[in-house]
C-alpha cells in the first residue's frame, strides 16, 4: 500500500507503471486483476466555468486518512496491493487531480474497491477546493459531485 501527496503534475500512466515495476517479485504472478481510476480537473462546476482550482489539505492526517481507507478496503476486498496519487496545490484544468489503482485475484473485488476507494476518497478525505471562476469570483466547494 502507498499514498502519495504531491504538488506537482503527474503522469498516472507513469506513475502506475514505475509502482508496479517496483513490486517486489513475489507479487509477480499472485494477481489477475488490476483496476485504475484517474480523476483529471473538469472546466466546469456546479454551472459555472472553472478556469483554475487550489486544492488544500492537512499534511500528515490527510495521509492517515487515505491509508486508512485503503487499510479497509484491503480487509473487505483482498487487496494484494493499492495505490493513491493525490494533487494539491494550484490544479488547471485537464490536469490529473488523483489516481487509484488496486491489484487483486479477480476481477470484480478489482473493480469494486476501486470504485470503494475513490467514493471513500472523494467524500471523506480532507480536501477542501477553491475555484477561481472564468467570471473572477473564488468560492470555496461545499460538496463534492455524486459518484
Amino acid at each position: 500500500m502507498k499514498v502519495i501527496i504531491n504538488s506537482d503534475c503527474f503522469d498516472p500512466w507513469q506513475r502506475l507503471n514505475q509502482f508496479q515495476s517496483e513490486m517486489p517479485d513475489t507479487m509477480q504472478g499472485s494477481y489477475g486483476a488490476t483496476a485504475v481510476f484517474v480523476g483529471t480537473m473538469r472546466d466546469f462546476n456546479e454551472g459555472d466555468d472553472v478556469s483554475d482550482m487550489f486544492l488544500e489539505h492537512y499534511p500528515g492526517m490527510t495521509e492517515r486518512y487515505l491509508e486508512n481507507i485503503c487499510l479497509q478496503a484491503t480487509k473487505k476486498y483482498d487487496l494484494l496491493e493499492s495505490l493513491i496519487v493525490h494533487r494539491v496545490g494550484h490544479i488547471k484544468p485537464n490536469d490529473s487531480i488523483v489516481l487509484v489503482a488496486v491489484w487483486t485475484e479477480h476481477r470484480k473485488q478489482a473493480f469494486i474497491a476501486c470504485r470503494d476507494i475513490m467514493e471513500n476518497l472523494k467524500s471523506k478525505a480532507p480536501f477542501w477546493k477553491k475555484e477561481q471562476l472564468n467570471k473572477g469570483q473564488i468560492r470555496w466547494v461545499e460538496k463534492n459531485t455524486q459518484g
